[in-house]
């Protein structure tokens, strides 16, 4: 069976129209601003995310959709602006979405497929990296 994430495909159809890095940078940083707040009360440190330059955290939980399949919900939070934003495309991509999609997607392909890879600097890939690896065990997890 294959899985679309419309979300996500909006997302890459709204990127795939801004050529210029500082926009989508901006775009980025402006999803971020969007994203619903994770309560102060979940900056734990089980919900911390080791290996970013920034503060991260992430709060996963897991429901049902209509279907009946798991899916996976999550709240995040960071103290850097453009990192909140990575934290809020990862929310477009994984969001809501079956358990066993979000354990085998190829997230960073599916993040370069944007054309973020590219501009983030090697800190900053490297805490992409370490949100995606926690949101997919956690997944794998629940399976």
């Amino acid at each position: 069976m294959t899985y679309t994430n419309t979300a996500f495909e909006t997302l890459k159809e709204d990127f795939e129209f801004i050529d210029d890095w500082e926009e989508r940078y901006k775009y980025v940083i402006e999803l971020g601003k969007n994203m619903p707040a994770l309560p102060r009360e979940e900056h734990t440190e089980s919900n911390k995310i080791h290996g970013c330059v920034s503060q991260v955290w992430l709060k996963t939980t897991f429901g049902h959709n209509d279907a009946g399949e798991k899916t996976l919900q999550f709240l995040g939070d960071s103290d850097a602006l453009i990192v909140r934003g990575l934290v809020a495309v990862l929310r477009i991509l994984f969001n809501d979405q079956p358990i066993d999609y979000v354990a085998k997607i190829d997230a960073i392909g599916a993040i370069s497929d944007l054309g973020l890879n590219e501009h983030l600097t090697p800190q900053r890939s490297n805490g992409l990296t370490s949100m995606v690896k926690r949101l997919q065990s956690d997944a794998q997890s629940a399976l």
